[in-house]
């Protein structure tokens, strides 16, 4: 790379080679928390960052900063690099990781490390970290103290990448680095030449696109759905409004965006399942069982629009068929029969007045909350887990033209990290975001809120639902066990998890602006004034009291709705 070392500098020599060959490849963020091993990575990159190469983003807890380099992967589309010290350390980037192969991110791991001859001495902060993350990296690369990077460096990469066989994913890259830890004392942040090096361009992901032509095919006429899970992309809306099929689309689609798309299908899988003679499926389906029961269904031909390796399920342990070819996805699906699309279009209708005078009756609620914050139409929206996403899932009225890009980590579904990951997404895409989450979602990551003054903020706002506790219990078959009485009050304590933090408190602690929104008005006021380079705790109290009762009465109103009659 032409950054050449004294021996004694080796490690900082190596540190050089690896940040410099991540940046020729397109590597642009790199996000750190301090330590001491890592230090020659920490020297490096305040090198690279001071020659314009590199962006740092420092973070004081790893499981936080592993997080934030997930959000950043995702909004840049590019791998992003996370460093941090030997031990636990590590072990706190467990859970990022973890999401990051059930999504496809490219998330490196800069594991910083002790060489070999300290390993087993009980020498401090070394474990047997080289295959740590196990299963969940496409690939575990050490470099020994003193050894050339380069050839682990192009490895990482281009598993990174992924290839027709193996999707995209996690990589770790153990670095051993031995003593001195610290540039040599005639260096200095800009004595080296780091403009040898020139910064590349990570090559994007490339999609096949609706290019069929249904009018020079004769196509049967099939009762098809078109079903767009977690990250199916705008192709799932297009096939849909190419074919003319309804389209079943999950709030993180990122695919309903569509005149095709039904906003209460969940519910209405009940009243025309019977009437559905295939589903295409686009994505990963992951917040409804009605849908997992639709897809399981024997009686059902199904098809997986699968181009690329899936990094969510291994090869023949579903059944959908997976097909790579467009043409052939068009041919299996059909185009919708006459009347079809109308008649989900129509009961989709029917549901959204029920759903009206369902909320006449009730104080503000998630659906409320749901259906502000997706008229608000940020430029980018994170989802928390559990209720949340599936509020949306219910109240988020599809619409042709859209600025906002969705996400949710669900590749694991899980409540951890949630918080670091909007900041992530929201330094990533330079935009306004707004994430929205429950309030147990939110402690989970709530020490996260610290941001160092030197770093830059984002334009972030974070919509905490309170309804004190884990509401997403109640409306499964556990909310049955608390209504039995059978255990007392074990589900309220060991599901629920009732709180009584203090958010405004928190905002205070951590410097964040603090607003309270109290009805579906306020809130969209609070939203419609948000400001540049502001961060911003927006708080929703509300009660999970009814929340069983009043799901319970909108799923039966709606699903007792009649199929329209030819």
């Amino acid at each position: 790379m032409g950054l050449q070392q004294p021996e004694e500098q080796r490690a900082i020599s190596t540190a050089r080679e690896v940040l410099g060959s991540l940046i020729q490849a397109g590597v642009r963020d790199l996000v750190i928390s301090p330590g001491s091993r890592s230090a020659p990575l920490a020297y490096a990159a305040a090198e690279a960052e001071h020659a314009g190469l590199l962006t740092i983003h420092v973070r004081i807890d790893e499981r936080s900063a592993a997080f934030m380099a997930l959000g950043l992967a995702q909004s840049t589309r590019t791998p992003v690099a996370v460093a941090a010290t030997s031990g636990t350390a590590i072990g706190q980037m467990l859970p990022a990781v973890m999401e990051a192969n059930h999504t496809a991110t490219p998330l490196l791991v800069l594991s910083a490390d002790r060489p070999d001859e300290l390993h087993g001495t009980g020498a401090s902060q070394s474990t047997k970290q080289k295959t740590l993350f196990g299963e969940h990296v496409r690939a575990a690369l050490n470099v020994s103290a003193g050894q050339d990077p380069v050839a682990q460096v192009n490895q990482a990469l281009i598993a990174l990448a992924g290839s027709q066989l193996n999707p995209a994913g996690p990589v770790q890259l153990n670095l051993q680095f031995r003593d001195p830890l610290i540039p040599g004392e005639d260096e200095t942040i800009g004595s080296q030449p780091w403009t040898n090096i020139q910064a590349g361009i990570w090559p994007g992901v490339v999609n096949q696109s609706s290019t069929a032509i249904v009018s020079a095919q004769v196509l049967p006429q099939r009762r098809t759905v078109v079903v767009a899970g977690h990250d199916a992309g705008e192709q799932a809306a297009e096939f849909a409004q190419l074919l003319g099929l309804p389209l079943f689309a999950e709030p993180s689609s990122n695919a309903r965006f569509s005149t095709n798309a039904i906003t209460h299908y969940r519910p209405l899988i009940a009243v025309g399942s019977e009437h559905i003679d295939r589903v295409v499926l686009f994505g990963r389906p992951t917040l409804s069982r009605p849908v997992a029961k639709l897809l399981a269904d024997p009686r059902i031909d199904s098809a997986i629009w699968q181009p690329t390796p899936a990094p969510w399920y291994e090869p023949g342990r579903r059944r959908e068929q997976p097909i790579n070819s467009w043409e052939q996805l068009v041919e299996f699906a059909g185009v919708g029969a006459e009347g079809w699309l109308a008649n989900w279009q129509d009961l989709d209708r029917h549901a959204q007045q029920i759903r009206a005078l369902h909320g006449e009756e009730s104080t503000l609620n998630g659906l409320d909350v749901a259906e502000v914050l997706w008229e608000n139409q940020p430029e980018v929206l994170l989802l928390g887990s559990s209720n949340i996403v599936r509020d949306f899932d219910l109240a988020a009225k599809p619409t042709e033209s859209h600025g906002t890009k969705v996400y949710a980590n669900r590749g694991l579904a899980g409540i951890d990290g949630t918080i670091s990951t909007a900041m992530g997404l929201a330094v990533g895409s330079g935009q306004r975001t707004v994430a929205v989450m429950g309030d147990i979602t939110f402690a989970h990551d709530a020490s996260s809120l610290m941001w160092a003054p030197s770093e830059p903020q984002p334009q972030l706002d974070v919509v905490v639902y309170n309804d004190g506790g884990g509401a997403i219990f109640s409306t499964l078959e556990h909310g049955a066990v608390d209504d039995s009485g059978r255990y007392a009050e074990a589900v309220e304590r060991l599901f629920a998890t009732a709180q009584q933090f203090d958010v405004q408190s928190l905002a205070k602690a951590y410097g964040w602006r603090y607003e309270r929104a109290t009805s579906r008005a306020q809130l969209s006021d609070i939203l419609t004034q948000s400001e540049e380079k502001t961060l911003r705790l927006i708080e929703v109290p509300a009660s999970r009291e009814t929340l069983r009762a009043d799901n319970q009465r909108l799923n039966q109103h709606i699903s007792s709705l009649v199929w329209p009659e030819p």
